[in-house]
């Protein structure tokens, strides 16, 4: 098509003002709030618009930069999206890894990740390299006890081999602020620690060149709870203190900053977590910068790793679906390398098909839907371009916050780092509870014949307790809930049940019976649902036959005055015991009801976890 072609087609379709749509919007809701019904209010602190147009680009300044191009918001790739598929090989016995860790890499995985715990002398670590060739294949070491002596075993055996030490790419998960932001403390001591580090990057450098030797893990910050922008803010803080350490101690910057890999998370939000990655390489390549690093020869490298703190126990094949979307926003954002988390990894260690659906996940990314084909996708997007520029903002904010308030070693030591995250974590946790943030098939939409107690392996072996922070997973309280409906009924023999008598309206009756099902489905009690009933007599004979503990009148606004008080004095009169709860908020009449015996009422406003608590310890569960 030529230029007047061009012109002619599109000269039929006039352009319309910003102020056009809003007046249009503004008539559709009807009188309605727009701020409420259209604008999202982040975790981060600032709005969402519904919608965003070029004009709001106009003051981002990187927007005509090509990748590999500073600050390196599009990355560092310039012909394709490659990213390596990382698979972590739990296993800690060195021969048993090697056979699992040959077997992944001939299913798709090119960077293997090993739990270095057992290997201990030359002969076991020979055991876990073995017919693997780290000329070909990128080698991780983590949840190592002595990482002087781990780093020493590995060169003598890349030297035994006469292996290419230039060829040699990979890393360790050396990141003693990691350990400290656990333990509240360091291992020995700060000046320790961080010196025992300098002397590996120093020996990583001089031997190793293309092989990062220490890791900041801000993933720990995301599955404590904390917001996307405390996890940036907080990551180049926290990068920064080794940066300064390391040149305070003679390594050079560009030294220093290579030697670096980021291991992030990469979480539900999809478009946020997207816009995540493109902010954050902003950002520390504007740190790096004024540490005077090379950029000519600057090496930013993420790690995304899936989240833990959204998995669930219950209904856990929609896990797969997470990590899919997960997958998706970090490739799409330019990760460097990617592990998706297993999906059944609350309540068992992976085995080899939640490992391989895990890896096949990413293969399907790459070789059926090309997410590898393209650089930075997401370039241009209004959507996208506005999310990178305000978290950068967000997190810059934080960055230099904490600087001025003495560091991130400092703030952390203090309690101050943790301090903020638990305030988020505990927003989040309400927000659960009250289901503003849903978790399908824990707190909206479970499956209440669905039971796990069986399943479950190991309840607590991917979290532990610490003095500092604590990775947790936010759908706990909603299972332990349901875990103790479980044994209960396993030991009584008998589930717990609702029943929903349902009458009246139709449409209302139908909805009230649907929302209360899930509600009460979310504590794993039996649901026994109504087509609906032509009288009061019908639906409290129906009710008193099933033998349910809870009752659940379900019907309109404007018949509760007429229903509720006759089926609910009818039921206490044979059974007083059965609770008798009304579906709605009918406020007008709430006196009436509960001066007519019904015991409470349930509707959108509720805490769940609050409310399904209290029954469970009302029938004897908890």
């Amino acid at each position: 098509m030529n230029l007047k072609q061009n012109e002619k087609l599109f000269g039929e379709f006039p352009a319309i003002s910003t102020q056009e749509w809003e007046n249009t919007i503004l008539t559709d809701l009807k009188g309605a709030d727009y701020q409420k019904k259209l604008v999202w209010k982040t975790e981060e602190g600032f709005d969402v618009q519904p919608y965003y147009r070029s004009e709001d680009l106009t003051e981002l300044t990187y927007l005509n930069q090509l990748p590999n191009a500073y600050a390196f918001v599009r990355g560092q790739k310039t012909d394709n999206n490659q990213w390596d598929i990382v698979q972590y090989v739990e296993e800690s016995d060195p021969q048993k890894a090697n056979a699992f860790a040959c077997d992944t890499l001939k299913r798709g995985a090119n960077v293997v990740c090993f739990n270095a715990s057992k290997v201990i002398d030359s002969g076991s670590m020979t055991q876990l390299l073995a017919n693997i060739n780290p000329e070909e294949t990128a080698i991780r070491f983590k949840h190592v006890s002595s990482y002087p002596k781990l780093v020493e075993l590995f060169i003598n055996e890349l030297k035994r081999r006469s292996i290419n030490m230039e060829k040699v790419t990979g890393s360790i998960d050396f990141d003693p602020i990691c350990y400290m932001l656990l333990h509240k403390s360091f291992y020995v001591s700060q000046d320790n620690d961080l010196n025992e580090l300098i002397h590996v990057v120093k020996k990583i450098i001089l031997e190793l060149p293309n092989f990062k030797a220490l890791t900041v893990n801000t993933d720990l910050l995301h599955n404590s709870g904390s917001t996307i922008s405390q996890e940036m803010g907080y990551g180049l803080a926290w990068a920064s203190e080794y940066m300064a350490y390391a040149i305070e101690k003679g390594i050079s910057a560009t030294n220093a900053a290579n030697s670096i890999m980021f291991s992030m998370s990469v979480g539900s939000n999809y478009f946020m977590e997207i816009a995540k990655l493109r902010a954050f390489r902003m950002l520390w390549s504007i740190v790096a910068e004024q540490y005077k690093v090379d950029l000519s020869d600057f090496k930013i490298y993420i790690h995304s790793n899936g989240s833990i703190w959204n998995k669930s126990v219950y209904d856990p094949n929609v896990n797969m679906l997470r990590s899919t979307t997960e997958g998706m926003a970090a490739i799409i954002g330019g990760t460097n390398s990617l592990t998706l988390r297993a999906y059944d990894l609350a309540f068992k260690s992976e085995d080899e098909f939640s490992s391989r659906i895990s890896r096949n996940v990413q293969l399907m990314l790459k070789h059926e839907a090309y997410f590898d084909k393209i650089v930075d996708p997401a370039s241009g997007s209004y959507y996208i371009e506005t999310l990178t520029d305000k978290l950068a903002k967000q997190a810059w904010t934080l960055f230099q916050e904490t600087e001025a308030k003495g560091g991130f070693i400092k703030l952390a030591l203090d309690g101050e780092i943790k301090k903020e995250i638990e305030i988020v974590a505990q927003k989040r946790d309400s927000d659960i509870a009250n289901r503003k943030i849903t978790i399908l098939g824990t707190n909206q939409y479970p499956n209440p014949t669905e039971t796990m107690l069986d399943r479950i392996e190991d309840y607590n072996h991917c979290y532990n307790k610490y003095e500092g922070l604590n990775p947790y997973r936010g759908t706990m309280a909603f299972e332990e809930l349901r875990m103790a409906t479980e044994k209960f009924a396993k030991a009584k023999k008998h589930q717990p049940s609702v029943f929903m008598l349902t009458i009246g309206s139709l449409a209302m009756r139908k909805a009230r019976a649907s929302f209360s099902a899930g509600f009460f489905g979310c504590a794993g009690f039996e649901i026994i649902d109504n087509l609906g009933f032509e009288t009061v007599e019908q639906g409290v004979e129906a009710a008193l036959d099933a033998k349910s503990e809870i009752v659940v009148i379900c019907s309109s606004d404007d018949e509760y005055a007429e229903y509720a008080p006759a089926i609910t004095q009818a039921i206490k009169a044979k059974n007083s015991a059965v609770k008798v709860v009304v579906a709605g908020n009918p406020t007008e009449i709430l006196e009436l009801l509960k001066q007519a015996g019904v015991n409470d009422f349930i509707h959108a406003r509720t805490n769940v976890l609050e409310k399904l608590t209290s029954y469970c310890k009302e029938l004897g569960i908890i």
